[in-house]
C-alpha cells in the first residue's frame, strides 16, 4: 500500500483540481454587450462599515473617487436621498461629468419627509444641467409606507417647484395596481427585479420576462416615458427557484439586458454600483451583492469576454492540495480510505475559508467565523486520528457530550475532558447546530443562504463514515432524535425549495448524508431488537 501511496496521492490531487475548476471554468464568453458605458447606475454613498442604519456615510473626497471610476463605465448615476452625506452630489457629479437622477427618499415620518423634498428641490435648482430627473419616492406604495393620496402629494409639491421631469420609483405590479399616479409624473420608473420576484425566474428567462414588462407598461401609460428604474442580478445569495446568484450570471444578466435596452431603446438604470454589505441585515447576502464594483470598488468581472466564478481558484486548489497531504503525514495515512479522507478534509477546509471569508460583513459574521473554522479544523484533526486507530473503538454518545458541556459552563471541566473524545463531542455538536440551521431553512428561508461552508467538515466526514461502516454510540434518544430531525428537515426544506431550485436539492441532500450514520445506526440496533 505505501507503494501505491504517490500515486494515489497524484490522482487525488488531479481529482481535486478538478473539483476546482469545473465550477469555475470560463463562461459567458459568447455573451457581448453593444456599449461598455452603462446608462445609469444606483449610487449609495457607503463603504464597508458604513451605513444608513448607523448614520455613517462616505466622505466628500471618498464620492469624488467613486464619481471617478463610475464615469469610466457609466454616463450617470441614481441617488436616493437628498440628505444623507455631507457633500454636494450635484457638484461632485458635474466635476465627473456625469449626470444624475436625483432621489428624494420618502417614507412614513412626515418631518423626515419635508427635509427631504426641501434638500432635493434645492439642489435640483442649483445644479439643472446636471440632475437631470428627480425622483420623488423610492418603492413607497410597496413598503407602504404612505397612502397613494400622500404620495402623490409629495409628488406634486416637488414637481411644482422644479424645472426637471419628476418621476416616481417602485416594481412594476405597483404602477399597475395603482396607475393613477403616473398623471402626476412625467417618467414612469419601473423596477425589474426577476431574482426578488414572487415567481423568480433564472438569468435566461429574465431578458424575456423584462421586455414583456417594458411592453406592458408602454400599453398601460400611453405618452409617457417608461424607465427601468432599477434592474440587476446579485453576485452571490441563495437561489430562488432556478435563479442562481453567481458572478457569471451576474454578467450574462447585465450584458443581455443592455442589449436590450440599445436594441429598444430603453431608458434605464441598473442596480447598483457597488456591493452595500450593510443590506446583508434586510435581504441577506444576496442584498449585499448586486455591485458592478465590490465593496473595495474592484471590478467582479469583465464587461466583455470570459468571466470565471472563483477567479483565485488554483490559489486555492493548491492550498487544498498542500493542505490534504500535510494531514495525511500528520495523521499517517497511507491506504486508500485514509488518504481519500485527508483529502477530503484538505479541500472541505480551503472550501469553508474561501467562501466564509468573503462574507464577513458584520462582528456577529465574523465571531461565528471565528469558532466554526476552527472547529471544523479541530474536527478535522480529530477524524484523522479516529481513522488511525481504526475499527474497535467505543464511540461516546450525545448524553456525555451534554454533560461535558454542562460541566464547562459551571468551570468543571478542562480542554483535556473534551480531549479524550473529541471527535464524538465536536460530531455531536455539529449535528445538533445543523438542526438548528436546517430549521431557520424550513421555517424562514427567504434570506438564509445554503451553509455549505459551514458544514464542509461534518459533510465530508459523513461520506468517510459511510464509505468505511463507523457509526455513532446509539444508546439513547440523544443519538438518532437529532439526526432523525435532519432528515425532516430536508424533506420539508426540498419541497418549499422546489426542484428548480438546484443549489438546496444538492443541500439537502447532503443533509442526508450528514444524517445517514446515526439513521443507519438506529436502524441496525432496532434490527437487532
Amino acid at each position: 500500500m505505501r507503494t501505491a501511496r504517490p500515486y494515489l496521492i497524484f490522482l487525488l490531487g488531479l481529482l481535486s483540481v478538478a473539483a476546482w475548476y469545473l465550477p469555475d471554468r470560463p463562461r459567458a464568453g459568447g455573451v457581448v454587450m453593444p456599449d461598455a458605458r452603462f446608462n445609469s447606475v444606483s449610487y449609495a454613498p457607503f463603504r464597508n462599515g458604513q451605513s444608513p442604519l448607523t448614520k455613517t456615510f462616505s466622505s466628500a473626497a471618498e464620492v469624488e473617487q467613486d464619481l471617478r471610476l463610475i464615469a469610466r463605465h457609466a454616463r450617470g448615476i441614481r441617488t436616493y436621498s437628498s440628505i444623507e452625506g455631507d457633500f454636494d452630489i450635484g457638484a461632485l457629479a458635474k466635476r465627473a461629468g456625469l449626470k444624475v437622477w436625483a432621489g428624494i427618499w420618502l417614507g412614513p415620518n412626515p418631518k423626515d419627509n419635508a427635509r427631504e423634498m426641501a434638500a432635493g428641490i434645492a439642489a435640483a435648482n442649483a445644479h439643472p444641467h446636471t440632475i437631470t430627473r428627480v425622483v420623488v419616492g423610492n418603492e413607497v406604495l410597496l413598503r407602504r409606507d404612505l397612502s397613494v393620496g400622500e404620495l402623490i402629494r409629495d409628488i406634486d409639491h416637488v414637481r411644482a417647484r422644479v424645472k426637471q421631469p419628476v418621476a416616481y420609483a417602485d416594481v412594476a405590479s405597483f404602477w399597475f395596481e395603482f396607475p393613477q399616479v403616473a398623471k402626476h409624473v412625467d417618467v414612469v420608473m419601473i423596477h425589474l427585479l426577476p431574482y426578488w420576484q414572487n415567481h423568480p425566474v433564472g438569468v435566461n428567462a429574465a431578458i424575456a420576462r423584462i421586455g414583456r414588462t417594458i411592453r406592458k407598461a408602454e400599453r398601460v401609460f400611453p405618452g409617457k416615458t417608461i424607465s427601468v428604474g432599477e434592474t440587476g442580478w446579485p453576485s452571490r445569495g441563495r437561489w430562488r427557484a432556478d435563479a442562481a446568484p453567481s458572478r457569471v450570471n451576474e454578467a450574462i444578466f447585465l450584458r443581455r439586458f443592455v442589449s436590450l435596452a440599445d436594441r429598444e431603446h430603453v431608458d434605464y438604470n441598473l442596480i447598483e454600483a457597488f456591493d452595500q454589505h450593510w443590506k446583508y441585515h434586510d435581504e441577506g447576502i444576496a442584498g449585499a451583492n448586486w455591485g458592478i464594483w465590490s465593496a473595495g470598488r474592484r471590478p467582479k468581472f469583465p464587461l466583455e469576454g470570459p468571466v470565471v466564478e472563483m477567479p483565485h481558484w488554483p490559489l486555492y486548489a493548491g492550498a487544498a492540495i498542500a493542505l490534504s497531504v500535510i494531514l495525511a503525514l500528520i495523521g499517517g495515512m497511507a491506504g486508500v480510505s485514509g488518504l481519500a479522507l485527508a483529502f477530503g478534509l484538505g479541500n472541505a477546509l480551503v472550501y469553508a475559508w474561501a467562501i466564509t471569508h468573503h462574507v464577513l460583513y458584520d462582528e456577529s459574521l465574523m465571531i461565528c467565523a471565528a469558532i466554526n473554522l476552527p472547529a471544523q479544523g479541530l474536527l478535522a484533526l480529530a477524524a484523522l486520528r479516529v481513522a488511525s486507530r481504526g475499527k474497535g473503538r467505543r464511540p461516546l454518545d450525545g448524553a456525555a457530550t451534554v454533560l461535558l458541556l454542562r460541566a464547562s459552563l459551571f468551570g468543571k471541566a478542562s480542554p483535556r475532558d473534551w480531549g479524550k473524545g473529541l471527535f464524538d463531542h465536536l460530531w455531536f455538536l455539529f449535528v445538533v447546530t445543523a438542526v438548528i440551521v436546517q430549521a431557520g431553512l424550513v421555517f424562514d428561508p427567504r434570506y438564509r443562504d445554503a451553509p455549505f461552508p459551514v458544514f464542509a467538515v461534518p459533510i465530508a466526514i459523513a461520506v468517510w463514515r459511510l464509505a468505511v461502516a463507523d457509526r455513532p454510540a446509539m444508546r439513547s434518544w440523544r443519538d438518532w432524535l437529532p439526526s432523525v430531525l435532519l432528515v425532516a428537515g430536508a424533506v420539508a426544506s426540498a419541497v418549499i425549495s422546489g426542484p428548480l431550485n438546484l443549489e438546496f436539492m444538492l443541500w439537502n441532500a447532503l443533509v442526508l448524508v450528514l444524517a445517514a450514520p446515526a439513521v443507519l445506526a438506529l436502524v441496525k440496533r432496532q434490527r437487532a431488537g
